[in-house]
């Protein structure tokens, strides 16, 4: 009975463990299965709220997107914008250029088609003139041809260059001085005076029938014959000049004549057909010479003149200084008297204040003391500056006349 009730209180005992290790087991699969619906559950919130947080994402990321595409329209328009106008500012100097270089190229072209009419104008002239300039030429070569018409234009030529030289007629040289040798007349066409009272003779030759017939000759021998004989005429010339000998008739003149040629032209062409002219010329005293040789001869002449006119001017001066020296010296004694005399005076005067001081002034002082008068009488003062000496020995000489070195 006993092992019964044992038994039994065991197999209570063992079922109701079974039971509790059953629950034991239920339980912690209960938790188990909670634990997962709690985590399956939070995974879902976290997958809902994740796709919820994307849907906002999107939506806010589709806003943003599309206000950063309106921000960035507009700030390109106004970059745009800007861009324009600055292009606009930078290349409103070029639009201004450009437009006066539009008006400047049809100033340009209105300028081209008149001076086109002009430039038509002037060549019609042009043609006109060489036309007029031939007949002229003409005309002056053949007066040209006569001996009267060469010779004054030889003349006229040489008063020209010795005026351009600076020696004018009424002071450097004289033209058509005649005079004589052995009871022949000669008459030279320019005296040129030289400082000290001598004198150059010029004279001018115009051989030019053999030079205008070379002109106008077409043929080359016909040209080089006639200009053969014009050099022949210079020769010629040169010859009759050495013959008169003007040097012989005035003992003032060196032992040359000038024989002037009113061209540098013809003196170069005869040079060409006789290179040893001027040679040739010398040995019979004569110098050749055309204007450009002239003019620096009359040049150097005229700096003779002016420089002996210095020299006169400083002659001149030398009396006007030593005029000078003498009165300076006149004026020094002068002073040196009144110096003197002032001297004199301030002695006389300060004398005369001693006497004022020592009996005058004193006497007339007891009236204020008598109570006569109120007002004191000022004692004058006494000059006690004295005269300057003079000590320049330029001045202290004054008593003999002095002169500058002759």
């Amino acid at each position: 009975m006993t092992n019964i009730v044992v038994g039994l209180i065991g197999l209570a005992i063992g079922v109701a463990l079974g039971w509790l290790i059953a629950q034991l087991r239920t339980s912690q699969r209960i938790a188990e299965a909670t634990s997962a619906a709690r985590v399956a559950t939070e995974r879902l919130e976290a997958a809902e709220k994740i796709a919820t947080d994307r849907d906002a994402l999107a939506t806010q990321f589709k806003a943003l997107s599309a206000q950063s595409m309106a921000d960035q329209n507009e700030r390109a328009t106004q970059s745009a914008q800007r861009t324009m106008s600055d292009a606009q500012r930078l290349l409103a100097p070029v639009s201004l250029a450009l437009e006066r270089l539009d008006r400047r190229l049809a100033e340009v072209e209105q300028e081209r088609t008149d001076m086109t009419a002009s430039l038509r104008e002037q060549v019609a002239g042009v043609s006109t003139a060489g036309e007029s300039l031939r007949k002229e030429t003409a005309s002056l070569v053949a007066a040209l041809r006569k001996p009267q018409i060469r010779g004054a234009w030889g003349e006229m030529q040489l008063q020209r260059t010795a005026e351009v030289a600076g020696m004018l007629e009424h002071c450097d040289f004289q033209t058509q001085q005649t005079t004589t040798a052995q009871g022949a007349p000669q008459r030279p066409d320019m005296t040129v005076k030289l400082s000290g009272r001598r004198c150059i003779h010029v004279d001018a030759k115009t051989p030019l029938a053999a030079f205008l017939e070379a002109a106008q000759c077409d043929d080359a021998e016909e040209y080089d014959a006639q200009m053969a004989r014009f050099a022949r005429h210079v020769r010629t010339h040169i010859d009759q000049l050495s013959a008169k000998g003007y040097w012989r008739t005035d003992l003032d003149s060196p032992e040359f004549v000038v024989c002037f040629l009113p061209s540098d032209a013809l003196l170069q062409a005869a040079l060409q057909e006789i290179p040893d002219l001027h040679e040739y010329a010398n040995r019979r005293g004569i110098v050749l010479a055309s204007p450009s040789v002239l003019i620096p001869m009359l040049r150097t002449v005229a700096l003779a003149w002016r420089q002996e006119a210095v020299a006169r001017s400083a002659t001149e001066v030398a009396a006007l200084g030593r005029d000078l020296h003498k009165r300076l010296g006149t004026l020094a004694g002068n002073l040196d008297k009144m110096g003197r005399s002032l001297t004199s005076t301030v002695r006389a005067y300060n004398s005369a204040l001693g006497s004022l001081e020592t009996r005058v002034l004193v006497q007339a002082r007891r009236f204020e003391h008598l109570g006569v008068t109120a007002d004191d009488i000022a004692s004058p003062a006494p000059i006690e500056e004295a005269v300057r000496p003079l000590t320049s020995p330029e001045l202290t000489e004054n008593q003999t006349e002095v002169g500058l070195p002759e």
